[in-house]
């Protein structure tokens, strides 16, 4: 099953809480994580990690906290998913680490290789402003197969 960690949920929800208030102010780990129900330790290395991703940027001091590093538009669900996870993969076989033991009598390679493409090319298309749109007035994505 394809399944995105909590890691990668919580990383997406702060994307979003963060292009919600775009320009408004800064937010602390634990703002965000108060306001979702997320573990506070957790928040900060999700919000850490988007930071070495070049998703977030984090001021210091005491009006220090994070906030989106370029416009919501320009972000997508895939630069997210990367930042926390790394590259995403829907079976072994499309990696770059090499051929498994299968390779030579393999017929499901190819399709499985276009199926982790499409799902690649789909959340690269998904931008974190499309996600702060209200579900019932925009079509976030079309799906073609």
């Amino acid at each position: 099953m394809l399944k995105l960690s909590k890691k990668a949920d919580y990383g997406l929800i702060a994307l979003k809480h963060l292009a919600m208030h775009y320009g408004e102010e800064s937010f602390s780990a634990s703002d965000i994580a108060e306001a979702y129900g997320i573990s506070t330790p957790l928040m900060a290395k999700v919000l850490q990690k988007l930071a070495r991703g070049g998703l977030v940027a984090a001021r210091h001091g005491s009006s220090g906290g994070y906030t989106l590093a370029r416009e919501a538009s320009r972000i997508t669900a895939l630069d997210a998913i990367h930042a926390i996870e790394g590259p995403l993969f829907i079976t072994s076989c499309v990696t770059h680490r090499g051929q498994c033991g299968q390779t030579n009598t393999c017929i499901v390679r190819e399709p499985l290789r276009k199926v982790n493409d499409s799902i690649l090319d789909v959340l690269n298309k998904v931008t974190i402003s499309q996600m702060t749109e209200e579900a019932s007035s925009s079509e976030v994505v079309e799906l073609r197969v």
